[in-house]
C-alpha cells in the first residue's frame, strides 16, 4: 500500500479532473482543483445538475449511515467518498455515524486512493479521533484492499460490518465486480451490510446524450456509466433493504438530506443497501 501511495504522490495531476474532487467542488468543499471547478462548469453546460448530483451524493451516503448506525452497525468501511469537505463541520460520515449510533462509538475506516484526499483528510480527521482511520486502497485491488493492515487491525472483522462502496464508477468489468461483491461477501460476518453507488444516464434527455458522453470521456475517460438493468445484475442474489435499488434521493428520504427529492433523476445515481445473510 505504501509504495502505491507514492506512485500516486508522484503521479498528481493538478490538470486532471477527478470524480471524488469534481463532486467535492459541486457540493462547495475546498479539496479540488482548477480542473475540478473546470469540470463541474463543463457538466452544467452540459446538463445543468451538477451540483443537485453532488449534494444528492452526500445526502444518500448521510442517510445510509445514519439508517445503519441507527440499526446497531457500529464499523463502517467507506470506499471511494473522497472523504467530502462540502459537508458542515460536525457533518462528516463518521460524525453522522456518531450521532445516530445506539450504544458505542462507531469506527471508521475511509479507503481513497486519491493523494490529496488522502493527506487532507490524515491531516484533518485522525489527528482528532480516535475512532477514525483513513487508508490508501482501491476497490479495483480488492484482495489488496482487504488485507490493509490497518483495515484488519483497526476493525473487529468477528463482527458485522457496513461496507460502502462510492468508487462503482471505476470498475468497468462486470465479472470483476462480481468479484468485489463476492470477496467483501466472505470478507464480512452475518449481520453485515453492503451499500453500492452506481452513476447511470437513464434520466438524461436522449439529446442531451452525445455531449455528455462526449464530455465524460474528456473529463473523466473510463468512468463506468450502467442502465438500471445492469445495476440490477451485479446486485442479483443479494437481499435489498427496502427501498431496494433506487434513485439516490429515493433512498429513505428523511427531511434532512432532501436534495434532488424534487427531480430524484438528476442525481444521476442509483443506490441500494444489501444485508448480507
Amino acid at each position: 500500500m505504501r509504495q502505491r501511495a507514492i506512485r500516486n504522490l508522484a503521479k498528481l495531476d493538478m490538470t486532471q479532473a477527478r470524480i471524488t474532487r469534481i463532486l467535492d467542488a459541486a457540493a462547495g468543499g475546498k479539496n479540488h482543483f482548477e480542473a475540478d471547478r473546470d469540470a463541474v462548469r463543463r457538466y452544467d453546460l452540459a446538463a445543468p445538475v451538477t451540483t443537485t448530483a453532488a449534494r444528492a451524493v452526500l445526502g444518500y451516503l448521510r442517510r445510509v449511515v445514519r439508517h445503519l448506525a441507527g440499526a446497531g452497525v457500529d464499523q463502517f468501511v467507506i470506499v471511494g467518498s473522497g472523504v467530502p469537505s462540502g459537508l458542515p463541520p460536525g457533518g462528516q460520515l463518521h460524525d453522522v455515524a456518531r450521532d445516530a449510533a445506539r450504544v458505542s462509538a462507531p469506527r471508521v475506516v475511509y479507503v481513497e486512493n486519491d493523494p490529496m484526499v488522502l493527506a487532507g483528510a490524515r491531516a484533518t480527521i485522525e489527528p482528532v479521533t480516535d475512532l477514525v482511520r483513513v487508508v490508501e486502497g482501491d476497490i479495483r485491488e480488492i484482495d489488496e484492499l482487504l488485507d490493509d493492515r490497518v483495515l484488519q487491525t483497526f476493525l473487529d472483522w468477528d463482527r458485522p460490518v457496513a461496507v460502502l462502496l462510492l468508487s462503482t464508477h471505476s470498475l468497468n468489468d462486470d465479472e470483476y465486480f462480481h468479484y468485489v461483491i463476492k470477496r467483501i461477501r466472505q470478507a464480512v460476518q452475518e449481520g453485515s451490510y453492503l451499500s453500492l453507488l452506481q452513476t447511470t444516464f437513464d434520466a438524461i434527455p436522449p439529446e442531451l446524450l452525445p455531449a455528455v458522453h462526449d464530455l465524460l470521456a474528456m473529463t473523466l475517460p473510463g468512468h463506468a456509466i450502467r442502465t438500471r438493468e445492469e445495476v440490477e445484475a451485479l446486485l442479483r442474489g443479494l437481499v435489498l433493504v427496502d427501498p431496494g435499488l433506487v434513485w439516490i434521493p429515493d433512498w429513505r428520504p428523511d427531511g434532512q438530506d432532501a436534495e434532488g427529492a424534487e427531480q430524484p433523476g438528476a442525481s444521476g445515481g442509483y443506490g441500494a443497501v444489501a444485508r448480507i445473510p
